[in-house]
């Protein structure tokens, strides 16, 4: 129901997108290393009463990869504001995760892009964020980019597992990792690894109090990429935000728990606190 079978050319790059279901619209943005799939377990309730738009990040799932690309937090704000311009969205609801957080906020402050309402969960948009993971692979890029296909499957595999609160099988983790392997694909994964920049979430945490909207806050309890510490102080910097804990979730709540994010969803969207 997530996957993107259509693409929106945008600055020399396929941006690949998708839409379900029927009723107001609902923009979903994925983080990082996620693609559209990431809301598979999301979708099916939310297009009883809406319809999704969803779309894979530059430089991210069926969207193009390439040598040289910029797919920083510095344009992924870019790109969501000519998506919402190509579907003709001018106030949409929208739910983002992880670096979809950054992006939707960006997209808002600095793009002037307005929205109904956001719902945030377990955004990147406070410093300090980047798992020691992440700090040591933007020192060595070009050594993980070359590594053999079994060590880049079992890389993803523990990476990807470490953003859950439950294990996931190997079933489950195929559809995150298989964008990030092969030539195209683990080149792109440690490229936008080396791209990850706190000045782009610098530059717009002083304005988080000029939102314009209704804004909510979920956090997983168990979330180890990004403590729920963060999340405190993220939404005493947002105006009127409600932070809601999220026992049972890590940091990859779709997987974790899913209804909740479905329960907050209709609540929020609907007018209710």
């Amino acid at each position: 129901m997530t996957t993107p079978t259509q693409t929106f050319d945008w600055n020399d790059t396929a941006i690949a997108w998708g839409t379900a279901g029927s009723g107001p619209p609902i923009v979903l943005v994925h983080g990082t290393p996620f693609s559209s799939h990431v809301w598979h377990r999301v979708a099916p309730e939310l297009t009883r009463e809406h319809t999704l738009y969803f779309y894979d990040l530059p430089g991210y799932g069926r969207s193009t990869k390439r040598d040289g690309q910029d797919v920083s937090l510095g344009i992924q704000n870019e790109a969501l504001a000519a998506m919402l311009a190509f579907w003709k969205l001018d106030r949409p609801k929208v739910i983002a995760h992880d670096f979809g957080g950054a992006t939707a906020l960006r997209a808002h402050l600095i793009d002037g892009r307005d929205y109904d309402r956001l719902l945030l969960i377990d955004p990147v948009a406070v410093r300090p964020w980047g798992s020691p993971f992440v700090q040591h692979v933007r020192r060595h890029e070009a050594a993980f980019a070359g590594v053999p296909d079994y060590i880049q499957v079992a890389i993803m595999k523990a990476y990807v597992s470490g953003a859950a609160a439950r294990p996931l099988s190997d079933s489950e983790l195929e559809p995150y990792i298989a964008p990030w392997t092969g030539p195209v694909g683990q080149p792109a994964f440690y490229r936008q690894i080396a791209q990850m920049d706190q000045r782009f979430t610098d530059e717009v945490e002083p304005l988080y109090g000029e939102l314009r909207c209704p804004v909510a806050l979920l956090w997983g309890e168990e979330d180890r990429w990004i403590s729920p510490q963060s999340g405190q102080r993220l939404a005493a910097m947002l105006p009127d935000c409600a932070l809601t804990l999220v026992p049972g979730s890590g940091h990859l709540m779709q997987e974790d728990r899913p209804e909740a994010i479905v329960a907050a969803a209709l609540r929020f969207f609907a007018g209710e606190s």
